[in-house]
């Protein structure tokens, strides 16, 4: 069944009042009144940096459809606007962005596919990567403690695997010869909580200062 048509097809101009610089873009809607701003890369920095407030939208011209929108975006978004240093506008126009890259979702599937097939082999294949992956989560997770946000983790608390999935694991285990020594996925951490957020977590040892730093305390507890 075809999707339905949006009411109202518009090119915008949406221009920061401290800057000057402008954003030019189309959008489709329902409602005129939607409060939509763009969709630009540059354009959510400098609303994200001076606030919506400082922000200014005004319609340029109404189309009758989704097709001649994209034209008519094509044509005003151009080498020459671009060249402009007040332009916040980073690619030609008539493409949608995400709604042209959503109507384009094959290809977007087979990057994804190939994305995960490399992040796949550097796990397997490059362990200096993927140590230096695991720390700069690690760093990220600190980071957003700091900074007062609290990140979710998942929560076991009386919770158990069955019996059946336990004799799996152990299978496995056996078969491949892992948690042993340096293959424990224990090795090398630490327990530590948090008597703020109420929470138990397991961190590598080397991590262990700057968790400290940020009011966790080594050791475990688990009932509050």
């Amino acid at each position: 069944m075809p999707r339905k048509q949006k009411k109202y097809h518009y090119i915008y101009k949406t221009t920061c009042n401290v800057t000057n610089k402008y954003y030019v873009g189309m959008h489709s809607t329902y409602n005129l009144e939607d409060g939509y701003l763009g969709s630009g890369k540059r354009l959510r920095y400098s609303i994200n940096k001076y606030g919506k407030e400082n922000h200014k939208k005004i319609i340029i011209e109404f189309l009758p459809n989704k097709e001649s929108l994209k034209e008519k975006e094509a044509e005003i978004v151009n080498k020459n606007l671009l060249n402009d240093s007040l332009c916040m506008n980073l690619t030609l126009g008539g493409n949608g962005n995400w709604e042209y890259l959503n109507s384009n979702s094959e290809v977007q599937r087979k990057k994804g596919i190939k994305g995960n097939e490399k992040m796949r082999w550097l796990r397997e294949n490059d362990l200096e990567w993927k140590e230096k992956l695991s720390r700069n989560q690690s760093l990220g997770h600190i980071k957003s403690y700091k900074n007062g946000r609290i990140i979710k983790t998942p929560d076991w608390t009386g919770k158990k695997h069955k019996e059946e999935s336990k004799e799996k694991i152990k299978a496995t285990h056996k078969l491949n010869g892992l948690q042993k020594g340096e293959k424990n996925s224990q090795y090398g951490t630490c327990l530590i909580y948090n008597e703020k957020i109420k929470k138990t977590k397991r961190i590598k040892k080397e991590d262990l200062n700057n968790w400290i730093e940020c009011g966790w305390i080594k050791g475990a507890k688990f009932k509050w």
